[in-house]
């Protein structure tokens, strides 16, 4: 008779998670699709006005060009702002722990308190996390602010991903009348292309069902590109 004897559990191995505070996700995904539908409507609606030729390439190109430096330099302040916010915040942080430690160390007690630990607890993981200021720093600033201090947005990071993401993005509906397409169908193919197969990829990225996403960032690039064409054509006809 064999007797199997029971194999030890392993250790649990950690998984890991993608970074999601890097600061070059959201203006990438916006800049990328706000570059696409706004230039796929831009030409949209200048073929309606006036036809495909010199006048589309010109429009897409501009659209290109003044949207991305447009998307970098919004994306650089923003960030940039938001991040000498956060720096501020930090200091005052950083003061009051100079000034009043025992008040900042019983607010953090407090805190932990609050979230189901027993108050002789409390105390202890407070005084422990308080003895190195640095370290007592980092956890005020996290538990009060919500943002990691030694990890902010980045404003150039943000405003590179942007203007790359929106130049990309605008490029699509621009390039078939670079190669000299006489109309807006080859255009409007690689546009519903693009358009459904980043917001899928997005919709991946993001746990998300990919054909949901896909559907859901091609009726909005659509709708738009349909909207301008209308009132290109309209005032096409009129100024005729």
């Amino acid at each position: 008779m064999t007797v199997e004897l029971a194999q030890p559990h392993s250790p649990e191995l950690h998984h890991t998670h993608r970074d999601v505070t890097g600061g070059w996700l959201r203006p990438a995904v916006f800049g990328a699709m706000d570059g696409l539908v706004s230039n796929f409507a831009l030409i949209a609606g200048v073929v309606g006005a006036a036809g495909a030729g010199r006048g589309a390439v010109l429009a897409g190109f501009a659209g290109l060009v003044a949207g991305a430096c447009s998307m970098a330099a919004g994306e650089y302040t923003s960030v940039k702002s938001q991040t000498e916010l956060m720096r501020a915040e930090i200091a005052v942080e950083r003061r009051e722990l100079a000034r009043n430690p025992e008040g900042e160390q019983a607010e953090l007690a407090a805190l932990y308190r609050a979230r189901g630990l027993d108050a002789e607890l409390a105390r202890k993981v407070a005084a422990g996390l308080s003895a190195d200021p640095e370290q007592a720093l980092r956890v005020h600033v996290r538990e009060e602010l919500g943002v990691d201090p030694d990890d902010l947005p980045s404003p150039r990071l943000a405003a590179a991903s942007s203007f790359g993401a929106f130049a990309a993005g605008a490029l699509v509906p621009l390039a078939p009348f670079l190669f000299g397409a006489s109309g807006l169908a080859v255009a409007v193919v690689l546009s519903v292309l693009a358009l459904f197969g980043f917001g899928a990829v997005v919709a991946r990225m993001t746990a998300r069902p990919w054909w949901l996403g896909g559907l859901r960032q091609l009726a909005l690039g659509v709708g738009a590109a349909a909207a301008t064409f209308g009132i290109g054509h309209v005032l096409g006809v009129t100024i005729s």
